[in-house]
């Protein structure tokens, strides 16, 4: 079967999940924002065959995720670099990571928490903001769709 592709429509997150729907390309991101940048590095920390690895990261490369660059200890090899594209995907990782947190792990059960490198705290949980400050609850946000201003 093959896949949809959702590059037209008008919602930014069938759009997004076209690119990084799956989870190995979240899970390349994730290990490039801890500094992975090798194909060998990636595949040993995510056991991912390598066809597949090599079909994940050129997409990502495709669509101006990662970038190719010399490798940073001057051999001929290439590494892999987030670009700012690619980096912005942080807070969606962050929010997976804290939602997995709270939902998916029993209160005695050992998790990874993402902390602060300076003051080695936890980060604060992520909430849905208005422009003014204010807090929203899920009900309090709805699309609006390209135009018009009714939701």
């Amino acid at each position: 079967m093959k896949r949809t592709r959702l590059e037209a429509s008008t919602c930014p997150v069938a759009r997004s999940l076209d690119i990084i729907g799956d989870w190995w390309s979240l899970l390349i991101v994730r290990d490039a924002l801890r500094g992975v940048t090798r194909f060998g590095e990636f595949q040993k920390s995510l056991g991912i065959a390598k066809n597949m690895l090599t079909t994940r990261l050129k997409l990502l490369v495709d669509e101006g995720i990662l970038q190719m660059q010399p490798a940073s200890d001057g051999s001929a090899w290439q590494e892999y670099g987030l670009t700012e594209k690619g980096r912005a995907l942080q807070t969606v990782l962050v929010a997976l990571s804290q939602w997995g947190n709270h939902y998916l792990y029993a209160s005695d059960e050992l998790s990874t928490v993402l902390v602060d490198t300076q003051s080695r705290r936890p980060l604060k949980t992520l909430k849905l903001m208005a422009e003014d400050g204010r807090t929203l609850r899920p009900e309090e946000v709805t699309p609006r769709l390209p135009g018009t201003d009714k939701a």
